[in-house]
């Protein structure tokens, strides 16, 4: 390996090259039918190889670039110099046991290996369980062997947090992070702090905007965009105040980048290099048309000083927050896509739960949890425009979600009302009601403040007391009361 590049060790037996090159851009090289050829593109990949960059990433909706990867493992054979990060981002919906075990063997086949060494998890809809069944399953494929490390990728903090506390380990969470967008610099940092979680930072260039290309040009007009990627961080910059504040911000950076013999492009890459909790920044490769190797090396050749680093903190108070936390750009509007919504991501977003209609006309949401046929209750039901919900705990199926954390319990027994009143015509923001009994008097102020980050902008009428829940694991159950529009 290089002396030259820096690594980062995520585990014991998985080191990173803390310049990840990212294969994204294979699927929209890959547009309109094309399919590129494997061994041709194998050539542009190995002098990234020879310069110590070994760690690529890629998905299994990124084109050919898992069969493109593994041509190159079996090029390199028995040399196991490269990392092969890949994504599994199932369509929305019910999920079976068998599409997981489909998923990961189509990964191993097309990256050519008996293990993948960090399968990344994408979830849709935190408000529909099957994330959770998706997730719980990949972990049995881990503990197989299948896959050697697990990591998410844009998840937000509080589902970070509820992964962790219900058990499964993960190592990773890929996320949009960059001077356009600084979300993962509060709360997630902390919690990957937490948990010894590394976070793979994409969108560091914002689709090649936070380069010299676009210092001193005029706004370009959509149309005249060129990749997806364009499309997508063209977005980023109107939310983050503007292409004058983008202006702002290059200028500072074309300072700061003269001053220390670098490009634009290093600065911006660098400054989130040296952010907390970042193990590696991913750089996007057109393969075989453009080659950036010399560029990225750079950005080991240098250190950000104080003054270079107290004029980005100051441009970046200029702009405009993305608002909101981690991958919110996938789940609610503003869509911060390519299309602007999610159009290229899906046809539609399915219920999470199945309705039936009772004699009355009143529609019903069974869960799956046990006790409900058990003991002869549904989850929720609607009469007219007015949905209510039964106390709910933090189990799914046979399992406890967020294993003794009340935050983390709190967000899912939050996650199963939204699935609820989803499946029944509303939202959380047609709830009018919630009741809270909370099992341990000292949980409350962790679970009122979570049930704040959710309700605050709805404010309903709401009741808070200590209760002795049925069932020793469960530290809060709440009920709701919905009338929708």
């Amino acid at each position: 390996m290089s002396d030259t590049i820096e690594y980062c060790q995520l585990s014991k037996d998985l080191k990173i090259s803390r310049i990840i090159t990212g294969l994204w851009q294979i699927a929209d090289m890959e547009k309109n039918g094309k399919t590129l050829d494997p061994e041709k593109v194998l050539k542009s990949m190995l002098p990234y190889v020879e310069q110590g960059m070994t760690t690529f990433d890629m998905a299994d909706h990124y084109g050919s670039a898992e069969v493109i990867a593994g041509t190159l493992n079996g090029a390199l054979a028995s040399d196991k110099r490269c990392q092969m990060l890949t994504k599994w981002v199932p369509k929305p919906g019910v999920l079976r046991k068998s599409d997981v075990e489909k998923a990961v063997h189509n990964a191993l086949s097309r990256l050519n290996t008996e293990a993948i060494d960090l399968m990344q998890f994408h979830a849709w809809n935190y408000a529909d369980p099957a994330w959770l069944d998706g997730l719980f399953w990949l972990d049995e494929l881990r503990q197989k062997g299948l896959i050697r490390h697990l990591g998410l990728t844009n998840f937000d903090t509080p589902h970070l947090n509820m992964v962790i506390e219900s058990g499964i380990k993960v190592v990773t969470n890929q996320v949009c992070y960059s001077l356009l967008d600084q979300r993962a610099a509060h709360e997630m940092t902390a919690a990957c702090l937490k948990h010894d979680i590394k976070l793979l930072a994409f969108g560091t260039l914002a689709g090649g905007f936070l380069t010299s290309r676009w210092l001193d040009e005029a706004e370009p007009a959509n149309e005249s965009l060129e990749t997806w990627s364009q499309m997508k961080y063209k977005r980023f910059i109107n939310q983050a105040g503007g292409w004058a504040a983008f202006q702002k911000l290059l200028k500072t950076l074309h300072s700061i980048s003269q001053r220390m013999g670098v490009s634009i492009g290093n600065t911006a890459s660098r400054y989130m290099l040296e952010s907390p909790a970042v193990g590696g920044v991913i750089i996007g490769a057109r393969l075989g048309l453009s080659d950036h190797i010399k560029e990225n090396v750079k950005l080991f050749q240098f250190e950000l000083d104080e003054k270079a680093r107290q004029q980005i903190r100051n441009a970046l108070q200029e702009m405009d927050p993305i608002a909101g936390d981690c991958g919110d750009e996938y789940r609610k509007p503003p869509f911060l896509t390519a299309s602007g919504d999610l159009s290229d991501h899906m046809e539609e977003m399915p219920l999470p739960f199945q309705t039936t209609e009772d004699l009355r006309g009143n529609r019903k949401v069974m869960s799956g949890t046990k006790w409900e046929n058990d003991f002869g209750y549904c989850r929720a039901i609607r009469s007219r425009n007015r949905i209510i919900v039964s106390g709910t705990t933090a189990s799914h199926r046979n399992r406890l979600i967020g294993g003794a954390d009340p935050e983390s319990q709190m967000h899912y027994v939050i996650d199963k009302v939204e699935g609820a009143i989803q499946s029944l015509g509303g939202s959380l923001d047609d709830v009018i009601r919630t009741r809270i009994f909370v099992k341990r008097k000292k949980d409350w102020e962790s679970i009122a403040n979570t049930h704040g980050a959710r309700f605050g902008h709805i404010k309903p009428a709401n009741t808070l007391v200590e209760a002795d829940i049925i069932g020793e694991d469960f530290l809060v159950e709440m009920e709701v009361e919905a009338v929708t529009r």
